[in-house]
C-alpha cells in the first residue's frame, strides 16, 4: 500500500500533451474555451477571465442521489459560464433550506494572456462549512489568480445527508469526498484548456475543506491528482473530548468508523419512516430534499457532518495513516489561526452564555479528573470573560496542538511549511456577539486570500500588505512547492525534530511576519501530558 503514496506522477486519466492545448472557438476570443464535455463562454474582466458553473459530474438527483459522481452529458453549443452555479442544498431545522441537489459545478478564474513560463500552476479550492454548508462561488479568487499568475478552481461538493449518508442499503459512502476527487479529475482533463498545468496542481481548503485535503492526502484514490497540499484550520489529527467542541459534540474526531456511520444512517432512515433496510434508500430517494432536511432525524444531533473511513476512498482513519506514514509525498503548507476557538464558542454563547460557573461545568464535562489542571493553565483571571477562557481551551486542545502534531507527522516524510494567522483585528466572517472581540478566529484568514461574498472588508494599509504577502506565499508555494520569494520575508521549513519547529506568524503591526514558538504559545506540552 505504501507504494501508492509516493506521488509525483500524473493521474492515469490525464490527457496526452499532444491532445490538448489552450484553445478558443473564435480567433482572439478569450471568453470561449473548449472543455472535454463542450465549449464554455465566460466573462472577461480587467486582467482576468472567469468561467462559472461548469459541470464536472452528472447532477446527483433522482436515482443518482447517493451514488458516486457520474459523467457529464456533453454539449455542442457554447454554454453560458457567466453566472454563479447553484449552491449544494443545505439548511433545515432552524435554517431555511437553500441551494439545489443539482450542484456539482466548479468555477475557473485565470489571468488573461499567456504566461512567460508556459503553463500556469493550478490551485483547486474547497470551501469550509462543517460539511453541511457553504458554496464555491462565495470565494472570488481573482486577486490571487492575477497576483500569482495561477489558474484557480473553486468547486462545490455535496453536503450533509446528501454527501455523507452511510447505510446498509448503500454499497458506497463519502460522496462529498468522491465529488472532490471528481473535481480533481476534471482538472486533470481540462487544465490545459485554461492555460493551467495538470502536472502542477495545488489542492487547498479551509476547515471542512482542509480536512478534505488532509483526508485525500491519505487516500489511494487521489494518487497523481495533486502535487502540493494546503490545509487551513483542518488537520487529520483533529479530535476533541466530550462536549469539548460544542455542547452537542460527543468525544470524537472528524471521522466516523464504518459502524458509526451506518448506525447514524439507519437511525435517520427509521426517523424518516424508511425503517426497512431493503427499501430504505428507495424510500428516502422518493422524498424531497426539503422534507429530508426538515426532519430532526437528519438534523441531529448528531448531524451528517463527518466523513467515514473503512471505505475504498478512505481505507483507514486519516490520523492513523498520517501517523504511520501512509500519505502522498507532496509538499505541504499547513496551519491554523491564533484564536480559532472563538468562532465555535460564539455560535452558542448567545443562547447559553458562558458564565464563570458554566465555564467550570464545561471543564468538568470535557476533562473530568483533569478539570482542575486545565483551569490552572487557563484561569479566568487571565481572560476578559469566561467565554474567552473557554475559547482559548478549544483553540489549544482541539485545533492548535493537533495541527502541530499533524505537521510533525507530515514533516517526517515530506517538506512542510507551517503558519499561524495572527491578525486579531481581522474582519469576522462569522457572526460575533456584541462586546466579544473576534480576534484571529476560525475563518478570519479567508479575507486575506479571497474576496469573500457578500463582505467588503475595510482593510488598513497594513492589512492590505499582509493580504498581498499571503497571496504571494500561497501562489509561490503552488508554483514551486516552497513559499519563499525574494520580495517576501523568509519562511523557514518546518522540521518536526527540532525542539522548536519553525512556524511563520502572519500578522501586521510591529511584529509583522515573524517566527513564533507555536507549541509554547498553545501549551501543547501540557495537552500532550493529558493524553
Amino acid at each position: 500500500m505504501s507504494g501508492l503514496f509516493l506521488g509525483g506522477c500524473s493521474a492515469e486519466s490525464a490527457p496526452k500533451d499532444e491532445a490538448w492545448r489552450v484553445s478558443s472557438l473564435a480567433e482572439g476570443d478569450e471568453s470561449l474555451v473548449e472543455t472535454d464535455s463542450g465549449p464554455v463562454k465566460g466573462a472577461l474582466f480587467d486582467g482576468y477571465r472567469s468561467f462559472q458553473a461548469i459541470p464536472y459530474a452528472a447532477p446527483p438527483v433522482g436515482e443518482r442521489r447517493w451514488l458516486a459522481p457520474g459523467p457529464v452529458t456533453a454539449w455542442s453549443e457554447p454554454r453560458d459560464a457567466t453566472k454563479a452555479p447553484n449552491a449544494c442544498v443545505q439548511g433545515g431545522g432552524a435554517k431555511p433550506v437553500t441551494g439545489a441537489e443539482d450542484c456539482l459545478y466548479l468555477n475557473v478564474t485565470t489571468p488573461r494572456g499567456p504566461t512567460s513560463s508556459g503553463l500556469k500552476p493550478v490551485m483547486v479550492w474547497l470551501h469550509g462549512g462543517a460539511f453541511t454548508s457553504g458554496f464555491a462561488h462565495r470565494y472570488d479568487p481573482h486577486r490571487m489568480a492575477q497576483l500569482g499568475d495561477a489558474v484557480v478552481v473553486t468547486a462545490n461538493y455535496r453536503l450533509g445527508v446528501f454527501g455523507l449518508l452511510a447505510h446498509p442499503g448503500l454499497s458506497d459512502t463519502d460522496f462529498s469526498l468522491q465529488d472532490e476527487l471528481a473535481a480533481l479529475r476534471w482538472v486533470q482533463r481540462n487544465a490545459r484548456a485554461f492555460g493551467g498545468d495538470p502536472n502542477n496542481v495545488t489542492f487547498f481548503g479551509e476547515s471542512a475543506g482542509g480536512l478534505s485535503v488532509c483526508a485525500l492526502l491519505t487516500s489511494p484514490s487521489s494518487a497523481g491528482l495533486f502535487h502540493r497540499a494546503v490545509m487551513q484550520s483542518g488537520m487529520c489529527t483533529t479530535d476533541w473530548p466530550n462536549q469539548g467542541l460544542d455542547p452537542d459534540s460527543a468525544a470524537g474526531s472528524g471521522w466516523l468508523s464504518p459502524e458509526e456511520a451506518r448506525a447514524r444512517g439507519s437511525a435517520a432512515a427509521q426517523g424518516l419512516g424508511c425503517a426497512d433496510p431493503k427499501t430504505a434508500i428507495e424510500c428516502m430517494r422518493n422524498m424531497s430534499a426539503a422534507d429530508l432536511l426538515a426532519s430532526p432525524a437528519v438534523q441531529g444531533p448528531p448531524a451528517f457532518g463527518y466523513p467515514s473511513y473503512g471505505s475504498r476512498i478512505l481505507p483507514e482513519h486519516p490520523a492513523k495513516a498520517l501517523a504511520e506514514g501512509r500519505f502522498h509525498r507532496v509538499p505541504v503548507l499547513a496551519g491554523s489561526n491564533l484564536d480559532e476557538g472563538r468562532a465555535f464558542v460564539f455560535t452558542y454563547h448567545v443562547r447559553n452564555p458562558i458564565t464563570a460557573e458554566r465555564y467550570r461545568e464545561l471543564l468538568k464535562t470535557s476533562y473530568a479528573e483533569h478539570a482542575d489542571e486545565v483551569e490552572a493553565h487557563y484561569p479566568l483571571s487571565d481572560y476578559d470573560s469566561p467565554a474567552l477562557a473557554w475559547a482559548a481551551v478549544i483553540t489549544d486542545r482541539v485545533v492548535a496542538c493537533p495541527t502541530l502534531q499533524g505537521e510533525r507527522l507530515l514533516a517526517a516524510k515530506t517538506p512542510v511549511y507551517a503558519f499561524e494567522f495572527a491578525d486579531r483585528n481581522a474582519p469576522a466572517v462569522l457572526p460575533v456577539p456584541p462586546g466579544m472581540p473576534p480576534g484571529a478566529m476560525h475563518t478570519s484568514e479567508l479575507f486575506y486570500l479571497f474576496d469573500v461574498l457578500p463582505f467588503n472588508p475595510n482593510f488598513t494599509e497594513e492589512q492590505k500588505a499582509l493580504s498581498t504577502s499571503m497571496m504571494r506565499y500561497w501562489t509561490r508555494f503552488a508554483k514551486t512547492g516552497n513559499p519563499n520569494a525574494s520580495e517576501l520575508p523568509s519562511w523557514t521549513r518546518f522540521r518536526g525534530a527540532n525542539a522548536v519547529p519553525y512556524v511563520q506568524s502572519l500578522n501586521v503591526g510591529a511584529g509583522g511576519i515573524h517566527s513564533v514558538d507555536f507549541g509554547t504559545e498553545h501549551r501543547c506540552d501540557f495537552w500532550s501530558s493529558l493524553q
